[in-house]
């Protein structure tokens, strides 16, 4: 382990994990006895091989400031570290780093995360929640929660083996040349943690080969609900994850029509989108980022004509609470994939991800189902082809540029909303066939929507 790199990489995040810890030259000897015990619990928690206790950083900048802290001083004419060893249980192989970063002193304990049974100090668990310390037994969930990782009975992407065995990852190696990041063929299997404790290629590893196998899907729908007819389904897949990633953003553009607003225009019209592209890019990321993998489902994306909802699978993080998800607290549900993600500039250890979709669209823009979680993304749409656009004299109010046919089909519908294309056809003289494309054009210009299905539903004219 390189431990100057290891703590710049720390020094990135805008706040502290719950698995490493920032001082000066503090030191209280009791003290750091709990927040190792505490420290070691959280590692395992968000499956972390180690938790790290550094001195010489400010723990409120993150800027390398230097330490006077001396590692190894006696207390009660015994040396610290044989004190610290003697009362931490199961005994776990911590040891204190010492480096330096523009030439300041920086000291770095480096804690292993607790296996089997959490870590205890004293006799007494501790865990950290947030940027605390506090006593195991006083949050019984997380306690249980953490039993079940060490007992091996949390399954993520990490340990669970791949579905597929005979993994190649070429373009996983392209992506991270493109980022100009060289990965080292002996040595990238290990580094990115691609394969189980067995040996065996884990389901990260499958996300980020060359077939994934998890296809990832669009889905075009006409109405407002599902139940309307479906356009398209466009699908993106089965590729490394990185580059499927980067097709729905792409794809995103295509979705996000400019409009020209004409309204009060003087000299230059104003563009105006569809729907916010950078709420539309967090979501996206968010919903790969934080999908449930293990459960076998990829995250699912459907387009209405009126918004766009982005269903990511699974729930929040054992770790997270609802208030720290809107204050945007970063805690991800897939932790080696989320480094991934930083590494390669993907996301942001700032965590405003949330929040910047929250500023533009509330906080009724997430729902929170059972076993997923949605994020709506409303379209802005200036005008409805159908109704008149802009005030200026020389507007012309499309409807009046409807020929007879189509008017008269509007009139019937609206006489009779349960008409049928049938009935249409044989009232207006022309063929079925006819009828379709004429009520194709009315659907697909804002002049009337259906409701409900072909068999039980009915024609709502929109006025």
């Amino acid at each position: 382990m390189n431990i100057k790199e290891k703590v710049l990489e720390l020094c990135e995040y805008s706040d502290e994990q719950e698995w490493f810890e920032f001082k000066e030259n503090w030191f209280e000897p009791e003290v750091l006895g709990e927040y190792i015990s505490a420290l070691s619990n959280a590692a395992a928690f968000h499956h972390q091989k180690y938790a790290y206790f550094i001195w010489g950083v400010s723990d409120e900048s993150h800027e390398i400031v230097g330490t006077t802290f001396n590692q190894y001083k006696h207390i009660k004419n015994e040396p610290y570290q044989n004190q610290l060893a003697r009362n931490l249980s199961p005994s776990i192989n911590f040891s204190f780093e010492e480096t330096e970063i523009n030439e300041k002193r920086i000291v770095v304990l480096v804690i292993p995360a607790a296996e089997e049974l959490p870590t205890s100090y004293k006799d007494k668990r501790f865990i950290r929640i947030g940027s605390s310390k506090a006593n195991l037994r006083d949050y019984p969930k997380r306690e249980i929660h953490l039993f079940k990782i060490l007992d091996g009975r949390v399954e993520t992407i990490e340990t669970i083996p791949a579905k597929y065995q005979d993994l190649t990852f070429s373009k996983l190696f392209g992506y991270y040349g493109s980022r100009g990041i060289i990965l080292k063929e002996e040595t990238f299997v290990k580094n990115l943690g691609l394969r189980t404790v067995s040996g065996e290629y884990n389901l990260l590893a499958q996300l980020l080969s060359d077939d994934s196998h998890f296809p990832l899907r669009i889905s075009l729908f006409e109405g407002k609900t599902k139940g309307s007819n479906l356009f398209s389904v466009r699908e993106f897949g089965n590729n490394c994850l990185l580059y499927t990633l980067d097709d729905l953003l792409r794809y995103g553009d295509v979705l996000n029509l400019i409009q020209a607003d004409e309204t009060n225009r003087v000299v230059e019209r104003k563009d105006v989108p569809l729907f916010d592209s950078k709420a539309f890019r967090e979501a996206i990321i968010n919903a790969v980022l934080h999908n449930y993998w293990v459960g076998g489902n990829e995250p699912m994306i459907s387009v209405f004509s009126d918004r766009i909802e982005i269903l990511s699978r699974g729930t929040l993080a054992p770790a997270q609470t609802m208030e720290g998800f809107y204050q945007g607290e970063s805690i991800p549900v897939n932790d080696k994939l989320s480094e991934i993600f930083l590494q390669l500039h993907i996301s942001e250890k700032s965590g405003r991800g949330v929040p910047k979709i929250i500023e533009t669209y509330g906080k009724d823009a997430f729902s929170f189902r059972e076993n997923s979680i949605v994020v709506t993304i409303p379209f802005n749409r200036i005008q409805t082809v159908g109704n008149k656009v802009g005030n200026k004299v020389g507007d012309i109010d499309i409807r009046k540029k409807l020929n007879p046919r189509r008017q008269r089909i509007l009139s019937e519908m609206r006489d009779n909303p349960n008409i049928t294309i049938a009935e249409l056809a044989l009232l207006i003289s022309v063929s079925d066939t006819a009828i379709e494309n004429n009520i194709s054009f009315l659907r697909n210009n804002g002049f009337i929507e259906r409701i409900g299905s072909k068999k039980t539903g009915y024609w709502k004219v929109l006025d």
